[in-house]
C-alpha cells in the first residue's frame, strides 16, 4: 500500500506541473494515466461499474471544475484563469489500493475560492488528528464537521470516506460529519481513505445526467482533500503524500 500510495503521489505531482489555463482535463487524465502505469501500477478508477446503471468510469481521473463536487469525468473543455479543479486519483499496485484527492487553483483564484480550497485542506490534517489507536470513526468526523462549519462552510453528507485495502471501497465508511454511528474503534494497521468534500454553500448535491458527476445543488464551488493513511500506535502515517 505504500507503494501505490507513492504512485498517487507522483501522478498527483504531475497534475501539480501541468495545471494552468488552457490545459484540458482530459489531457490531465492522460498524463496522470502514464505516470502510473510507468511506475508500475494500474489505475483504480478506469472502468468501475455505474452505481446507477450509466457508463463504466471512462477515465484515470475524476476532475471536478469548480460547482462540481467528486467523480467529473475528463473532457476536452480548457481550464479557465480562476478556475478550481478537483482531481481524485487511484492507483492499485500488486492488489493493494492508494486514493487521494486534491483541488488546485488554476492561475489566479479569488480570495473566496483559496480559502475554501486551505479550509478543506486543513479540515483533513484536523480528522488525522483523531486518527490513533483506540479511538473511533466518529472522533474523526466530529473533527472535521466541526472545523469546517466554524469557518463558515458545510460539508457534503451523501458520499463519505472509506476503508481502503484489496479493493478500493471497503468498510468501515467514515463520513465528514457525526452520525449515530460511533463507528468501530480504531486499530494499529487499519488502513483509511479520509476525504472531507467541503461546499462553499449548502451540504445537498445533485447527480448530472452522465450518473456520474456530483455539483453542488445551490451552484457554489466545492473542493475536495483526500488521503490515504494508515493507523499506528501513535501519529498515523499518511501513505499518498
Amino acid at each position: 500500500m505504500r507503494k501505490a500510495g507513492y504512485i498517487v503521489a507522483m501522478a498527483h505531482r504531475r497534475i501539480e506541473e501541468l495545471i494552468a489555463p488552457g490545459i484540458t482535463t482530459r489531457e490531465l487524465d492522460r498524463a496522470a494515466e502514464e505516470v502510473i502505469r510507468k511506475l508500475g501500477g494500474i489505475p483504480s478508477f478506469k472502468g468501475v461499474p455505474n452505481p446507477y446503471g450509466g457508463i463504466d468510469f471512462p477515465a484515470s481521473i475524476c476532475a471536478s471544475v469548480n460547482h462540481e463536487v467528486i467523480h467529473g469525468i475528463p473532457n476536452d473543455i480548457p481550464l479557465k484563469e480562476g478556475d478550481i479543479v478537483s482531481i481524485d486519483i487511484g492507483a492499485i499496485y500488486e492488489g493493494y489500493h492508494g486514493d487521494a484527492a486534491r483541488t488546485y487553483e488554476v492561475g489566479k483564484v479569488s480570495p473566496e475560492a483559496k480559502r475554501l480550497i486551505a479550509v478543506t485542506r486543513e479540515s483533513f490534517y484536523k480528522g488525522i488528528e483523531m486518527a490513533r489507536e483506540g479511538m473511533r470513526i466518529r472522533d474523526i468526523s466530529r473533527a472535521i464537521q466541526q472545523y469546517v462549519e466554524q469557518n463558515g462552510y458545510s460539508v457534503v453528507r451523501d458520499f463519505v470516506g472509506h476503508g481502503i485495502g484489496r479493493e478500493m471501497h471497503e468498510e468501515p465508511q467514515i463520513p465528514n460529519f457525526v452520525t449515530l454511528e460511533r463507528g468501530p474503534r480504531l486499530r494499529k494497521g487499519m488502513t483509511l481513505a479520509i476525504e472531507p468534500m467541503v461546499n462553499e454553500g449548502r451540504w445537498e448535491v445533485d447527480i448530472l445526467s452522465n450518473k456520474w458527476t456530483v455539483v453542488t445543488k445551490d451552484g457554489k464551488l466545492s473542493a475536495h482533500y483526500e488521503n490515504t493513511i494508515v493507523v499506528t500506535e501513535n501519529e498515523p502515517e499518511i501513505l499518498t503524500e
